[in-house]
């Protein structure tokens, strides 16, 4: 891997700027969109009550607000979770990071699975927002992962996302790797948990994934501007 790969100038475009800790202040979430405007993020990635207020920051911005859904835990019921991304579009969110019913997945109930999904899906497209679908790879087994993201795919989500960066452990190169080949070429991949340097966005890049979640893109973006 070399700094000079052509994928690095890509990254600062595909880094939803991420700041979900419970504690967040409306001070660190301004500090969050101002960061994402002057870099030029994708994204700011955020709670849901702080949807309205990020949307008023970023109003004239191409960043876009993502908010995430059913978090951490997954195991909200899916007409809450339905619910939320329609109160969050309403508001002026473009992007829902939900996470599945992860023990429903586990225990092989992929009815519930499916409904979950499907629910955020129509919801979001319904309003012109795009669905990002969080299977929580460190909690799951190599059939676990390959079938989640078949479930996303099926059901029309617009991502797959391997972490909340919340649970034991994040993205690795293997998991990306491995949901690029089950999901495709089409099918957006999203990296998160864990990514702290352009060392690191790079490999996940490399791998298969087109958008990166982490509360260090100023770091990178810092790292890639060193390189011109």
């Amino acid at each position: 891997m070399s700094p000079s790969d052509e994928n690095v100038s890509r990254i600062v475009g595909m880094i939803d700027h991420t700041l979900l800790k419970p504690e967040a202040t409306p001070d660190q979430i301004t500090q969050l969109c101002q960061e994402a405007r002057t870099y030029g993020f994708a994204s700011v990635c955020v709670n849901p009550s702080y949807t309205s207020q990020c949307v008023e920051l970023l109003s004239g911005s191409p960043v876009k607000v993502c908010v995430v859904g059913g978090f951490p835990l997954g195991a909200t019921l899916p007409e809450v979770k339905a619910y939320e991304a329609r109160i969050v579009l309403e508001r002026g969110a473009r992007e829902v990071d939900m996470v599945i019913n992860i023990g429903a997945l586990k225990a092989k109930d992929y009815s519930l699975v499916e409904w979950d999904i499907q629910g955020v899906v129509e919801v979001c497209h319904a309003g012109n927002a795009m669905v990002k679908v969080i299977i929580e790879t460190a909690l799951l087994a190599e059939e676990e992962k390959v079938m989640a993201c078949q479930i996303s795919k099926r059901e029309g989500a617009d991502f797959v996302k391997t972490s909340t960066g919340f649970s034991s452990a994040g993205a690795t190169v293997e998991d990306v790797a491995l949901m690029r080949r089950v999901v495709g070429p089409d099918m957006g991949l999203k990296a998160a948990g864990g990514i702290r340097s352009l060392e690191e966005a790079l490999r996940m890049v490399n791998a298969g994934a087109n958008r990166l979640g982490t509360s260090s893109g100023v770091k990178i973006a810092l790292a890639i501007s060193g390189l011109d």
